[in-house]
C-alpha cells in the first residue's frame, strides 16, 4: 500500500461501505432495543440486565486490535466478510439461547456480534484509505450515513418481528438479524482496497511513537468519551423506560429517533469539519451530549427520553466523526492498522465499562445517576481539546 490517492475508487468503496454500515447498523439497533429486555428476562438479577450488550462490547474490545492486524494480512475485504459471517453465527446462537432460555448462551451470541462490530468499526477508516485529504472527511461521513437506513430498518424490524415466532419473544428478531448479516457478507465482497505489500508490512513507526502524539491522544480521547457517553445512556434507556411503564414499542421509537440523530448529520458533518475543523465540531458534540443529560434529568416523560436521546445521537455524531477525522492525520498509510487498532481498542474498552455501568447504575441508583455520569466524561473531552489548543495544534 502506498500513499497514492484514488478518489474514484474511494467513492465506490464509500458507497459500498455505506450499504454495509446500514446492514450492520440494523443488527446493532435491534440489539440495543432487545438486549436489555432479554437480559431482564433471563438474567439472574436486574443488576445484570445490560450484560448482553456488555458482552457484545467485550467481544468488540477484545477483538478490535486482532481484527485490524488480520486485515493487514488478508486484506480489508476478506476481513470484513469473515467478521460478518461470525455476526450471523452469533445471531443464530442468540435464537437458540432464547428458545432454551439460557442467559449464558445468549451472552455468547452477543459476544460474537461484538466481533462483527469490531470489523464494522473499520468501515469508516477503510473509506478513507484511498481518499485524498480533501475527500477524506466526506468519505468517512458518507459511510456513516448508512446508519440512517439502519435506524429505520432496525426499529421497524423489531416492531414487526418481536412476536413473529411467538411465544418466544424476540426470537424472530434475532433470526432477521442473522439474515441481514448474511446479506452484508455478500455486499462486502465488492470492497476494492489493495492489500498491503507483505514485504513492507512491518515498516512504519513503533506504535508508542504514534500514540504519544498530542493529536492522537486527543483524537482517541474524543472517541472514547463521545462513544462511551452514548453507550452508557443508550444502553440504559430501554430498561429505564420499561421501569417507567413504557412499552417495547415506545422504546423502539425513541431508539429509532436516536439512531437517526446519530447518522442523519453525517450528510453534512464532513463539510462542517472541512470548514470549521474537527476539534471545533467535536467541541459542539460534547456540548450536545451535556444537553442530552440535562433534558433527561428534567423528567421521566416520553418527551424527556425522546429529546435526550436525539441530542445524544447528534452529540455522538459530531464528537465521533470529529475524532475519527483527527486520527487519520496522525499516521502514514503503512501504520494505519496498528494506529486504528489501538484507537478502537481504547474506544470499545471504554464502551465495555460504560455498558456494564449502565445496568448497575439503573438498578442501584436510578436513571438520573446514568445522566449525572455524563458531565465528568464530557469534561474530559473538553479538557483534551483545550490542551491541544494551548499547544497551538488546533486546525483552522
Amino acid at each position: 500500500m502506498t500513499a497514492a490517492f484514488d478518489d474514484t475508487r474511494a467513492i465506490r468503496n464509500a458507497l459500498v461501505l455505506a450499504i454495509a454500515q446500514a446492514l450492520y447498523g440494523s443488527t446493532t439497533t435491534a440489539m440495543v432495543i432487545t438486549s436489555g429486555l432479554v437480559g431482564s428476562q433471563l438474567a439472574p438479577s436486574p443488576f445484570w440486565s445490560t450484560m448482553p450488550f456488555t458482552a457484545m462490547i467485550v467481544g468488540t474490545a477484545s477483538t478490535t486490535y486482532p481484527v485490524s492486524m488480520a486485515m493487514r494480512r488478508i486484506g480489508r475485504r476478506a476481513g470484513f466478510m469473515l467478521a460478518a459471517l461470525v455476526g450471523m453465527i452469533g445471531a443464530l446462537i442468540g435464537v437458540v439461547a432464547l428458545y432454551l432460555r439460557s442467559f449464558e448462551l445468549f451472552l455468547l451470541g452477543s459476544f460474537l456480534l461484538g466481533v462483527y462490530q469490531a470489523s464494522s468499526s473499520y468501515y469508516r477508516f477503510a473509506a478513507a484509505d484511498l481518499a485524498s485529504p480533501a475527500f477524506r472527511p466526506k468519505a468517512i461521513s458518507w459511510v456513516m450515513t448508512g446508519g440512517v437506513v439502519a435506524a429505520l430498518v432496525g426499529t421497524v424490524m423489531v416492531m414487526n418481528t418481536v412476536d413473529l415466532l411467538a411465544p418466544v419473544t424476540f426470537a424472530g428478531t434475532w433470526v432477521a438479524m442473522a439474515v441481514i448479516a448474511a446479506i452484508a457478507t455478500l455486499i462486502l465482497s465488492f470492497v476494492d482496497i489493495p492489500k498491503q505489500d507483505a514485504t513492507i508490512i512491518s515498516s512504519g513507526r513503533p506504535l508508542i511513537d504514534i500514540a504519544k502524539q498530542p493529536s492522537y491522544i486527543v483524537a482517541a480521547g474524543l472517541g472514547m468519551m463521545s462513544y462511551g457517553i452514548m453507550v452508557l445512556v443508550m444502553t440504559a434507556t430501554p430498561v429505564a423506560m420499561l421501569g417507567c411503564g413504557f412499552t417495547v414499542t415506545d422504546s423502539s421509537w425513541v431508539i429509532q429517533w436516536h439512531a437517526l440523530a446519530m447518522f442523519v448529520p453525517s450528510f453534512f458533518t464532513g463539510m462542517l469539519i472541512t470548514r470549521f475543523g474537527a476539534e471545533r465540531i467535536s467541541m459542539i458534540g460534547l456540548a450536545l451530549l451535556v444537553l442530552a443529560a440535562v433534558a433527561a434529568l428534567m423528567g421521566i416523560h416520553f418527551e424527556n427520553f425522546a429529546v435526550g436521546l436525539i441530542l445524544l445521537g447528534l452529540g455522538w455524531n459530531f464528537g465521533y466523526i470529529g475524532g475519527t477525522t483527527m486520527l487519520t492525520t496522525t499516521y502514514e498509510p503503512l501504520e494505519r492498522n496498528k494506529a486504528q487498532g489501538l484507537n478502537d481498542f481504547l474506544i470499545f474498552g471504554t464502551n465495555t465499562l460504560a455498558s456494564l455501568s449502565a445496568g448497575a447504575l439503573v438498578a442501584g441508583l436510578g436513571w438520573n445517576a446514568v445522566n449525572y455520569a455524563v458531565f465528568p466524561m464530557a469534561a474530559v473531552g473538553v479538557a483534551l481539546i483545550v490542551w491541544l489548543w494551548r499547544k497551538g495544534l488546533v486546525t483552522a
